[in-house]
């Protein structure tokens, strides 16, 4: 009854969530959205792709990575390089940047992911780094001036790409495969005694994030027109990572809601460079100091409305429903 009711929950956010970005389109057609609300509802919505994907990493399955503006950038370029240089469809651009992003997770991942805590931490910020620094140097994509890229971001794209990763996510780890995960999360240890192999699950968690991130990176370049280096430093990783840590770590809900949040501050201050840092900062300091859990903690949206219940991920929940 209980997976019944989270079940009807879920779906019930993604039709309004459908509901919603129909109105959006007829704002947009309509001229009544302006090209600055537009640029940030987009923004948001590449920013909870995002989100989303490294909730799956770190959220789920409880990988410290720092680095996953390196696959945002992998997906950017690849995409770029599909549209621009090769002259394909934009879906085969956004279906190659998944691809290419995913397999570069596993190459990361595969050596990477026996490490823990810091010390992963650290491996994945070198691989973010070093994405940037090589296309830095190549001239095929631009170096260091940037590669310039066509506008084929549409609304619709962009919504149909992040409920297929909500819904994807959502229900890989509501899955046998993502309790697993969670199960490493609560307790990597335990999970490897009880028989789970581990490393092939951080692995797996690792590609679906990255795939995901890919995914963003092909909405993102061909959004912004220009795409440089730059653009995927290590604080877009830490931006990335604030998302989910402010949301809370193990809700999908708050690595969303987060995320919205984030965004709108971080646009409606560019007008203010002096205090916008401050103020943003100033946040999530109050923000850690009276809910270090994070706006959700481990609950999700749904458990706050009648009929749904809160459920926990992690070894105590016994034969209960598990969700992160």
């Amino acid at each position: 009854m209980n997976t019944i009711k989270h079940t009807k929950g879920f779906w019930s956010s993604i039709v309004l969530a459908v509901v919603f970005s129909v109105i959006v389109q007829f704002l947009i057609n309509g001229g009544t959205l302006n090209q600055f609300y537009v640029n940030t509802l987009f923004f948001i919505g590449i920013n909870i792709i995002l989100a989303a994907s490294l909730h799956l990493i770190i959220g789920v399955t409880g990988q410290f990575s720092i680095g996953h503006a390196g696959f945002l950038a992998v997906g950017a370029y690849a995409s770029a390089i599909v549209t621009m240089k090769l002259g394909l469809p934009f879906p085969v651009a956004i279906l190659a940047a998944g691809i290419v992003a995913a397999i570069t997770g596993l190459i990361i991942g595969i050596p990477t992911l026996r490490l823990k805590g810091d010390y992963l931490a650290i491996a994945t910020l070198g691989f973010g780094e070093i994405v940037r620094i090589v296309l830095l140097n190549i001239d095929y994509v631009g170096g260091a001036s940037g590669m310039t890229v066509s506008h084929f971001t549409t609304w619709p794209w962009l919504v149909g790409c992040v409920i297929l990763t909500i819904v994807v996510i959502v229900n890989f780890t509501n899955s046998t495969h993502g309790r697993a995960c969670i199960s490493i999360r609560e307790n990597e240890i335990a999970a490897d005694a009880m028989g789970i192999n581990t490393t092939y699950y951080k692995v797996a968690a690792f590609a679906i994030g990255a795939f995901f991130a890919g995914i963003a990176g092909a909405l993102y370049a061909h959004n912004f027109y220009i795409i440089q280096p730059t653009n995927f430093g290590f604080l877009k990783s830490f931006d990335i990572l604030i998302f989910v840590v402010l949301g809370g770590l193990g809700s999908m809900s708050g690595a969303v809601i987060a995320a919205v949040l984030l965004t709108i501050i971080s646009t409606f201050l560019q007008g203010f460079p002096e205090v916008r840092m401050i103020v943003y900062s100033l946040v999530l300091v109050i923000m850690m100091l009276y809910r270090p859990q994070g706006l959700l903690g481990t609950k999700e949206i749904t458990s706050f409305f009648k009929g749904g219940k809160s459920v926990k991920g992690g070894v105590k929940d016994g034969n209960k429903h598990t969700a992160a």
